[in-house]
């Protein structure tokens, strides 16, 4: 598997869902709490950031438009922080 399958795939399966997961934690703690504080907001919106840019890069990967050293480096990154090295 090349390094932008792989990216691809640890996005697809494993990043995507988790920023998923989280949105969806945070949609439950606004509804639960009549006012909600600037930094949920901010949160929220900074998750669905890059739940965005998560999928810009799956898309990216997909046309063909991202280089080899691209994928790895954003591919190194992801990793260090699912394994809390960042």
């Amino acid at each position: 598997m090349n390094v932008q399958e792989e990216l691809k795939q640890l996005i697809e399966n494993k990043v995507i869902p988790d920023v998923e997961e989280a949105i969806d934690e945070m949609f439950e703690e606004i509804s639960d709490t009549k006012n909600v504080d600037a930094q949920t907001k901010e949160e929220l919106e900074e998750l669905q950031d890059f739940k965005a840019d998560l999928k810009d890069i799956v898309k990216d990967i997909d046309a063909g438009d991202m280089e080899d050293d691209e994928a790895s480096d954003i591919l190194n990154d992801i990793k260090g922080a699912i394994d809390g090295t960042l």
